[in-house]
């Protein structure tokens, strides 16, 4: 909104107001705006979740030492997510559509996240969603990801391709344009970009999900993760850094930086209150949402693939559970003490602040990486 006014219609009056035209510009005051927002909600929303006795029940067959943070409040992605969206809506230029698209990812996935928590703080127990219902409901957002998608290629202005780093010819497409002719194919043309969004997604929402078991750690990998995405969204938008680098141009995609940039302020201003011993704790509707943003993101830009680099730490988190769940089904052994893999060096004995400040290098580590693949092409 202050970007319609302050440049669209002030500008043509007040020559310096031609800095609010400048993505990077606006980028900067997003984050700024994100943070200084969630650190001023931050004690209300604590006061309320205390106040509503909003609590995060334990796993009693988690570590024994998290036994004592029972009574914690949760939920508190609410501040995460309110404070992406209000600095992006300020900044923003709200005509453009990849950042409605974010704004679904965040919502979408953070709403089931909602449902989960409440399901749980009503029950009392750690169990919320039934896995089918979870399910069902991440296919029903991907679902409307997937038709905004279809709508932008017909118009010309998302690709379907599929973009590997490291290999410049490889590009798949994704729809089967074969298939395009009557209305009733548009299913079958469209499944194959279905499916691999399903995965991209429901596997970035629950990886960010599993991961968010000790104080700090998911916020913090996000800080990194969204602050790696910022730069990937602006260099995705600025037809020249793309051709220089050789990667697929998304020009609307240059708006997503402004997302990512609030997702970096909001994620600094939540660390604030989740930093070790913890204030609140995000609950699934901030794990879920911003799982969802950063997959949704991941898939305007192009950058699906490097995702999985980026987001390294997740990925090893989501792979601990599936080894372990998989390795006792078949064989009736565990291959960690516990899992998610955080677990596993909780009770190695290592102490809580340690394994965080050690999964943070690990983070900053990956996403290192994965910049660094940008031309390497």
């Amino acid at each position: 909104m202050l970007f319609h006014l302050l440049y669209e219609q002030l500008f043509p009056y007040f020559s310096p107001f031609r800095v609010f035209g400048y993505i990077t510009f606006r980028t900067a005051f997003a984050s700024l705006t994100a943070l200084a927002l969630g650190l001023a909600l931050g004690p209300w929303l604590i006061r309320r979740l205390n106040q509503f006795q909003v609590s995060q029940p334990i796993r009693a067959e988690g570590p024994k030492s998290h036994l004592t943070k029972a009574g914690t409040p949760t939920m508190g992605g609410l501040l995460i997510n309110i404070s992406i969206l209000i600095p992006t809506l300020l900044w923003a230029n709200l005509r453009n559509v990849y950042v409605w698209i974010a704004f679904l990812g965040l919502v979408g996935f953070g709403f089931i996240g909602f449902l989960d928590d409440y399901l749980k703080i009503r029950r009392g127990k750690s169990l919320g969603l039934k896995a089918r219902a979870k399910i069902l409901l991440q296919v029903g957002v991907t679902l409307a990801i997937v038709a905004s998608l279809g709508w932008l290629r017909a118009d010309g202005h998302y690709d379907t391709r599929l973009i590997f780093p490291f290999f410049k010819s490889v590009r798949p497409d994704l729809v089967a344009d074969s298939l395009l002719g009557q209305p009733w194919t548009y299913p079958l043309a469209f499944a194959g970009l279905f499916a691999f969004l399903f995965v991209v997604l429901a596997g970035s929402t629950n990886a960010v999900n599993l991961t968010d078991g000790l104080d700090g750690l998911a916020s913090g990998l996000m800080v990194i993760a969204s602050g790696a995405f910022t730069v990937l969204a602006y260099v995705a938008g600025h037809r020249e850094f793309a051709a220089y680098l050789d990667i697929l141009p998304v020009p609307q995609a240059a708006e997503l930086t402004i997302f990512c940039g609030s997702m970096v302020g909001a994620s600094l201003a939540f660390l604030w209150y989740n930093a070790h011993p913890a204030d609140m704790f995000m609950g699934d509707v901030g794990s879920l949402g911003l799982g969802g943003a950063l997959g949704t993101v991941a898939v305007l830009i192009k950058q699906e693939i490097l995702l999985l680099f980026v987001g390294g730490v997740f990925v090893l988190e989501a792979l601990s559970v599936i080894i372990q769940v998989a390795s006792f089904k078949m064989t009736g052994k565990r291959v960690f003490k516990m899992a998610p893999l955080h677990h596993h060096f909780e009770a190695l004995g290592w102490p809580e602040s340690k394994i965080i400040a050690r999964f943070w290098i690990a983070g900053l580590v990956w996403a290192l990486v994965a910049l660094s693949t940008l031309k390497l092409r």
